[in-house]
């Protein structure tokens, strides 16, 4: 399993841009072979934070994500806006267990 986890800033009043399109391409993402999820939050500590954090099944699938039309339109939209260079961060993981 892939975990990536996406930190970066607005303008506040960019935040809701960014938010839609982060939300308009979620259900596209979440379609895509191997994703296992796709969230996007705004930070509770400012107006301006957001983070994603993707799941994929393996590194292929992640890159597969990445080479779509689906994230070169996203970065189209959100680089202009963002303030500040963005931080990736990218776990390979093992799932012990799902609790429900």
């Amino acid at each position: 399993m892939l975990i990536a986890i996406l930190d970066f800033s607005t303008a506040a009043a960019d935040r809701p841009v960014a938010l839609g399109q982060l939300d308009g391409v979620r259900d596209q993402v979440r379609a895509m072979p191997g994703n296992i999820a796709f969230r996007v939050y705004a930070s509770r500590e400012d107006e301006t934070g957001i983070t994603v954090v993707h799941e994929w099944d393996d590194e292929a699938s992640f890159v597969g994500y990445l080479g779509s039309d689906s994230f070169a339109r996203t970065g189209e939209v959100l680089a202009p806006i963002m303030s500040g260079a963005a931080v990736s961060r990218r776990f390979r993981a093992q799932l012990l267990a799902t609790v429900v």
